[in-house]
């Protein structure tokens, strides 16, 4: 069982700003100044479109987008004199906005207008807003004048179903081979002596070029612990030497650490890698601060690793801004060339020429660790509801659902195993990627032996179920952990367990373990860095095996069992979680998630309370913020 006296339990920081716009000092003329609001009225319409609001560490009820929209019209409102706009008054006024937009589309006039409108609503500190609008503007303006986004969509948005239909991200399918579907088969075990691989997981790095012990780690900022972070008041202590338990990523220093100790949990086959590289300092990044860490990191990596093969995933942190993930019809400077081009040049070790070719195009790529074995890398960013690109067509970006479609088929006719790696977990995705995938999922249950993601920075996993029934599960997204702190955990990394590399083997998970680093323990004055193994997965839970089965098993056993259910929030949150107890509504929030392999899908969570209805599944079913 985990030492929960690894450290003590805290509160989560919370930031004194919040989403929303606003207008300038010295105002443009009147067509312009709505020409400006209504792009920025997109910046918040959706989740996707918040790039600066940080992140916690534990899943919150779901915020659909109207809903989470209207909680910034009454700012508007208020702000604009909007308390007696109609129906046909907004339609007008969006059929303005595009036609000066498609006329005008004046970039610095309407970064002006968002500027003030940031400051006067304070949705960030002056110079957050400044900087954060001006690294936007130009994907925003190019993105809104491609949009498909009518009048009707955002003023039914903006008004209510009465006034329109909010739809951009409407319903679509990818297609299947006609090939029938092979009968369920669950991978046996391994035999005894049978050979295990060990793949390390490494995730969510977020290094912080200027992370500054010492510096305030509660600062008005979205990232603290660095230079321009400022002095903490007298009272309270400023940011440890390796890391700190708030909006704080992480130095060098301790990524080096990292990476240089991990051989004690060696030796490993493999190494997946899912992106996430660069810090959260999202409102000031340029293209050369993104390549820096890209190729620093990776530098680190190829340096402590040496000879074993790493296969890295995209996260949506690589890119600026933040997010911004063009699918390949945008050319130009706007498009996603120069970040491929570089992963290309410095991943090229570790990858054959085919992913090499897919990865300069889209981002994801295929390749073969060991016979009977396919390894398919994602760039889940085309799924991300953050991906302010996806307002032009959100339809199968890059056609990478269907080519995944492709690779599962010719590993099934092959007989070869598959596992995926990616960023962002499928249940975190627009809808209909997240439902396509989850089809897909199901149709290749045979062939699907593991999938390994990152993102949420927190310790969990999703569970498939067969369509027909969502009652048997099928197969299970483990979500490892982050590298860094942000938002005040320990730093951690996982290592798996596989069924090895040898003929007939299932290629499946048998185990997996979680180590950290106790920031308590290492920001003592005087002592040294020791990474320590804070759990092993079977040996904590109890758990038979660690097919799918297993984990639906132990997420019912935790919703009976309040005291294995405090284990799993202990773990969540890497041995240090919230000083604020986790009661009966974050508990079923926290198991929801768990089930929800499939965005917007109560039904997954339907018998964790029985007498529910599923609007009331609905009200509490998870959709944490990003990170």
């Amino acid at each position: 069982m985990p030492r929960h006296e690894l450290s003590p339990g805290r509160s989560h920081p919370r930031s004194g700003w919040e989403q929303g716009l606003e207008r300038p000092p010295g105002a443009p003329s009147l067509g312009r100044l709505w020409i400006g609001l209504g792009l920025m009225l997109v910046l918040v319409l959706p989740d996707s479109m918040v790039f600066w609001a940080p992140a916690r560490a534990h899943p919150l009820p779901a915020q659909n987008y109207p809903a989470r929209f209207s909680g910034a019209a009454p700012q508007l409102r208020a702000a604009f004199g909007w308390w007696n706009l109609t129906c046909p008054v907004c339609k007008g006024l969006f059929t303005a906005i595009d036609f000066g937009l498609k006329k005008e589309p004046n970039v610095e006039r309407l970064g002006s207008v968002a500027t003030s409108l940031c400051k006067l609503l304070k949705i960030a500190p002056p110079r957050v807003c400044q900087s954060a609008v001006h690294l936007f503007e130009d994907d925003m303006v190019e993105v809104w004048t491609r949009s498909v986004l009518s009048p009707s969509e955002a003023c039914g948005l903006l008004l209510g179903s009465t006034c329109g239909h909010w739809d951009i991200f409407s319903s679509w399918n990818i297609s299947l081979p006609a090939v029938p579907k092979p009968p369920p088969k669950p991978p046996s075990p391994p035999a005894p002596g049978a050979p295990v691989s060990r793949i390390l997981f490494l995730t969510d790095l977020h290094w912080d070029h200027d992370y500054l012990e010492g510096t305030d780690p509660n600062c008005v900022d979205p990232l603290c612990c660095r230079r321009g972070s400022g002095q903490p008041p007298t009272s309270k202590p400023g940011a440890g030497y390796w890391g700190e338990y708030s909006k704080c990523d992480l130095p060098l220093r301790t990524l080096e650490s990292m990476l240089s100790g991990v051989g004690l949990a060696g030796p490993f086959d493999m190494v997946y890698w899912t992106g996430d590289i660069p810090a959260h300092d999202v409102w000031q990044q340029s293209r050369k601060d993104q390549l820096r860490a890209l190729n620093t990191i990776t530098d680190l990596v190829k340096k402590f690793l040496g000879p074993v093969p790493v296969y890295p995933a995209v996260g949506n942190h690589e890119s600026t801004p933040v997010n911004s993930f063009p699918p390949p019809f945008i050319k130009g400077n706007q498009s996603s060339n120069w970040l491929y081009e570089a992963m290309a040049k410095t991943w090229e070790p570790w990858l054959p020429a085919e992913a090499l070719q897919t990865l300069r195009i889209g981002g994801f790529y295929a390749l073969s660790p060991c016979p009977g074995l396919r390894l398919i890398s994602l760039n889940m960013n085309f799924c991300s509801r953050e991906n302010f690109w996806l307002l032009i067509n959100s339809t199968d970006p890059a056609g990478q659902l269907q080519w995944l479609v492709g690779e599962l088929q010719a590993a099934e006719d092959r007989g070869d195993k598959v596992h995926i790696i990616g960023h962002i977990p499928p249940g975190h995705c627009l809808k209909s990627w997240s439902w396509n995938y989850y089809r897909i999922v199901s149709r290749y249950e045979n062939t699907l032996a593991g999938q390994f993601f990152g993102h949420t920075h927190a310790d969990e996993f999703e569970i498939f179920y067969d369509e027909e029934t969502l009652s048997r599960p099928l197969s299970v997204a483990f979500l490892a952990p982050s590298a860094t702190t942000y938002i005040g955990l320990n730093p951690g990394y996982r290592v798996y367990q596989i069924d090895g590399c040898y003929p007939g083997s299932s290629h499946v998970v048998l185990d997996h373990e979680t180590y950290i680093l106790n920031l308590t323990e290492a920001n003592v004055p005087g002592a040294t860095p020791h990474w320590q193994r804070l759990y092993r997965a079977r040996e904590t839970y109890g758990l038979p095996d660690a097919l799918p089965a297993a984990w639906h098993n132990l997420v019912y056993r935790m919703r009976d069992d309040t005291q294995l259910f405090q284990t799993f929030w202990f773990l969540y949150h890497k041995g240090h979680p919230p000083s604020e107890p986790c009661g009966a509504p974050c508990r079923l929030t926290t198991l929801c998630a768990q089930l929800s392999a499939r965005a917007d899908s109560p039904a997954l969570c339907r018998h964790l309370v029985p007498n529910e209805s599923l609007p009331d599944v609905q009200s509490w079913s998870p959709r944490p913020p990003f990170c």
